[in-house]
């Protein structure tokens, strides 16, 4: 595959062999039963190096593996409320959101307007106001109301996972 008369070859401990013909060098890497990768394709002469392809991708895809394993999934759960929501109601729906965010996963909160309702948009934001006001030690706001169609939402992301949020608590500690 490597369609250059001649290549610098790095060896499989990391020493410079030096330029060699193609073939040359391909026969070098076969006597070793190893394969010549070509690491730098722009450099002049292109650089090779001998090794297994075959460990080398297996290793990379146990990297990936590993990292993917490690790596926080946040999930964005909803709760809906209506502007005409009773304290009750609005208190269990709150203990959701609270659950949620204390999950370590981001809660999106949207009041759904029926009918005439829309008109009075003003009784959604307030009751977004209380939520928040609600949710002020577990979480804070990521986007504010904004309004989709019939509905009014706002995310409320869990307190210790906004980077902005973490910097500005430690300038003011200074």
């Amino acid at each position: 595959m490597i369609r250059v008369k001649e290549v610098a070859v790095i060896g499989t401990d990391g020493e410079q062999l030096g330029t060699f013909p193609t073939r040359e060098a391909i026969a070098l890497a076969q006597d070793q039963d190893l394969d010549l990768v070509e690491v730098s394709p722009n450099a002049n002469p292109p650089v090779c190096r001998v090794m297994d392809w075959g460990k080398h991708k297996y290793k990379a895809n146990k990297r990936a593996h590993e990292a993917k394993k490690n790596q926080k999934i946040v999930h964005l759960k909803e709760v809906k409320f209506r502007p005409n929501t009773d304290q009750h109601d609005f208190d269990f729906k709150v203990k959701h959101v609270k659950r949620f965010l204390e999950g370590g996963d981001k809660a999106k909160v949207v009041i759904f307007f029926k009918g005439r309702e829309i008109v009075h948009r003003t009784g959604g934001e307030k009751l977004l106001k209380r939520v928040a006001e609600a949710m002020e030690d577990f979480g804070i706001i990521e986007q504010n109301a904004k309004q989709e169609g019939r509905t009014l939402t706002m995310i409320l992301v869990p307190k210790g996972n906004n980077k902005k949020e973490t910097k500005s608590s430690q300038s003011s500690k200074s």
